[in-house]
């Protein structure tokens, strides 16, 4: 029983339990917008993801773009930083957001946990 005490603290610690700030650049009348939201909705039921939407034509929006080098809607940004534009890639988010937390090579958290409260 400690051991699996020992291995959740550990997995709450640090990086492995941060909040990931996703910004989503959109526009009216966007499929791969829709595509994103989407994508965007069913990661949040598996990492700790704070989703926010931005108007790529506002002038906000357009700054980012510029500054971000993010040509067309959808533009996603993570922790402030640019990360891709067009269609949104859910294997390449999900090795991002593995990446960022430390997880390479092993499953996301949420699974981690599951495995965990199981044995």
């Amino acid at each position: 029983m400690e051991k699996r005490e020992e291995l959740s603290d550990a997995l709450l610690d640090g990086e492995h339990h941060r909040r990931i700030a996703i910004l989503l650049l959109t526009q009216e009348q966007c499929g791969f917008c829709e595509q994103a939201k989407e994508i965007l909705g069913r990661l949040s039921t598996e990492y700790w993801l704070s989703v926010s939407m931005l108007d790529m034509g506002s002038p906000e929006g357009q700054r980012l773009a510029v500054e971000g080098g993010l040509l067309f809607p959808p533009g996603v940004l993570i922790d402030g930083e640019p990360f891709s534009y067009g269609r949104l890639s859910e294997r390449k988010l999900r090795r991002e957001l593995d990446r960022r937390l430390g997880f390479v090579g092993s499953p996301p958290y949420v699974l981690l946990c599951m495995h965990h409260a199981l044995t």
